[in-house]
């Protein structure tokens, strides 16, 4: 898919700059440094992930000739390993790939589904819901595993270097080890219950004397690497078939809270390669994920706030805050309503971006007010909002990695097993997922069915939003996207604003305080957001409550210069350059 191609988009009113990139096509951005003459910085490559040993893992590939998607491939399955928590074989991801040479973009759906034996009452207990703890700790929990299909499907299309070639680093560090930091360590320290009740996860994670592993130790799993060998050696079909995937089946189907995935619902599951969902955004275009992704709520976001905020200022301007939590406000409330697996409901993707639905939305932002109750909107008519129970639920979790290879090829991929450790099973040295808990664990909601409910086969709504920001001329600016759950959203739309409104560079911008506004209650980092900020906005009638919000956003910006990184400081990641091949 061609990622040129603006005219195909109603400019909005409000006197957007859009307006005037549509009608023209020339001069300069009004509020972007990124002149026509942006590209990829000739030869220079770089990595960005949360991680050191995983970037070490990615620039090894891309040394060796590899693209965007090989370097892509090898760093996530390093994460699987040095990243237990958040990610791996046993879960599923989306991938966004940008080819330089074409300006062409495509989107892979590694979304797990759920088993053919599943049912809208899967998470129902004598009438009422689950509590999330029981439902994520369950083998009712886990979806099929989907990342190493996804990443097949994509190697097969982009990848230089053989398939093999690119499970060599993880493989290594699995066998002879890797130092536990600061971060695993905690997380090791803080899950010992997770661990001594797998079996697996006792012998890897804990000491002979039940204690977990400390920084400084040295980690090995042998059964991580064995696995590896065998999909490195087989592609998918390891997972499909044979040991390891008689070992997922197993531990899906153990007591307590058994589940019902068979080697049929593994050996069903089929990626897919979709057209991005693309919008315009000030005289850029942003491509995300399109459905089962939400992200179309995070392309809701850059256009409310584009309407409201024609003229922004920075972070500390209060009215630039304002703007961005209507923004979300109106953007979430739409997407909890009516976001799901479109292959099964009538899920409104591109209607809740279009121009005239955001100029609609966008009049009922009031910088000069807060509000503690947001309409859900109705994009598709009145019966589409009627339809569905509206549902709210948090979600944990995940990785994200950006990638731009010598060629000016990029990929964002956002990968994840959902909340840490995902469902506490373990299965050939890696964790299974408890996707299926991203699905409402209620099928009704005030007398009405909720779009996201389980269903046979249906992929569960992901708040995913790996994107990719190209020029108009259709070439790379940006790599984005973060972890989070469904604060993803925010971090990666947060960032965008940030680094191509307020002017700040990559790092600056994932460093900026985290403002999460999917409720009524709006979340913030205290330790970032001024508090004469969260003041103002408070007395601007905003519930404003402190949390420890987390995000794990990663970025590479294309400039004239050359490539920009940024890595979370939250995390331990890096995002590293490399210069020209020769």
């Amino acid at each position: 898919m061609k990622t040129a191609g603006w005219r195909r988009y109603a400019p909005h009113a409000a006197g957007s700059i859009v307006l005037a990139f549509l009608v023209a096509c020339t001069g300069a951005p009004r509020h972007s440094d990124a002149p026509s003459h942006v590209g990829a910085a000739k030869g220079e490559a770089m990595v960005a992930a949360a991680d050191p040993l995983a970037v070490d893992a990615g620039l090894e590939m891309l040394r060796a000739g590899g693209s965007a998607i090989d370097a892509a491939i090898a760093v996530e399955l390093t994460l699987g390993l040095v990243e237990p928590e958040s990610s791996g074989l046993g879960g599923g991801g989306f991938l966004i790939h940008f080819t330089a040479n074409t300006e062409a973009m495509d989107a892979y759906d590694g979304r797990e589904w759920a088993p053919a034996g599943a049912g809208a009452d899967l998470f129902m207990q004598d009438g009422t819901a689950l509590p999330f703890e029981l439902a994520q700790a369950s083998g009712k929990s886990i979806g099929t595993p989907a990342l190493i299909p996804m990443l097949k499907l994509a190697h097969q299309q982009h990848g230089k270097l053989p398939w093999a070639r690119l499970f060599e680093p993880a493989i290594r560090l699995a066998e002879n080890g890797f130092v536990v930091g600061p971060r695993l360590s905690r997380s090791l320290a803080g899950n010992k219950a997770i661990f001594e009740a797998d079996q697996q996860a006792r012998a890897i994670y804990l000491d002979a004397s039940g204690t977990p592993w400390p920084q400084g130790h040295l980690l090995k799993n042998p059964e991580y690497a064995r696995t590896l060998r065998a999909i490195a050696s087989d592609g998918p079909r390891a997972l499909t078939q044979g040991a390891i995937a008689d070992s997922i089946v197993a531990a899906a189907q153990r007591q307590p809270r058994a589940g019902t995935l068979t080697l049929a619902d593994l050996q069903a599951y089929q990626p897919r390669r979709l057209d991005p969902l693309c919008a315009p955004y000030r005289v850029y275009r942003v491509c995300t994920m399109p459905s089962p992704s939400s992200a179309n709520a995070m392309l809701s976001i850059l256009g409310l706030y584009e309407r409201a905020r024609p003229q922004p200022e920075g972070p500390r301007n209060v009215q630039d805050w304002a703007a961005y939590v209507w923004a979300s406000r109106l953007s979430y409330v739409d997407r909890d309503h009516y976001m799901a697996d479109d292959r099964f409901v009538p899920a409104p993707t591109r209607e809740l971006i279009a121009p005239a639905y955001l100029d609609s939305r966008a009049k009922l932002i009031d910088l000069a007010q807060g509000s503690a109750t947001v309409p859900v909107g109705a994009p598709a008519g009145e019966a589409l909002r009627n339809r569905w129970g509206s549902e709210a639920m948090q979600e944990h979790g995940t990785t994200h990695l950006s990638v731009v290879d010598h060629a000016g090829n990029a990929v964002s991929l956002t990968a994840t097993i959902e909340s840490e450790y995902g469902s506490h099973r373990m299965a050939g040295g890696f964790w299974l997922n408890n996707q299926l808990t991203d699905f409402s664990l209620e099928p009704v909601i005030d007398g009405k069915p909720v779009a996201n409910a389980v269903a046979p086969r249906k992929a569960p709504r992901s708040s995913m939003s790996p994107a990719i920001i190209t020029d108009r001329d259709g070439r790379l600016v940006m790599v984005v996207g973060s972890m989070g759950g469904s604060t993803i959203i925010a971090s990666v739309s947060r960032t965008i604003i940030g680094v191509l409104d307020w002017k700040q560079t990559p790092q600056e911008a994932v460093g900026t305080a985290a403002v999460f506004a999917r409720t009524p209650d709006i979340s913030f980092e205290t330790s970032r957001l001024p508090e004469a900020t969260a003041d103002a906005l408070r007395a601007l009638g905003w519930r404003m409550v402190p949390e420890d919000l987390h995000s794990g956003t990663h970025v590479i910006q294309v400039t004239p210069q050359g490539l920009v990184g940024g890595a979370d400081p939250r995390e331990e990641g890096k995002a590293v350059a490399l210069p020209a091949a020769r």
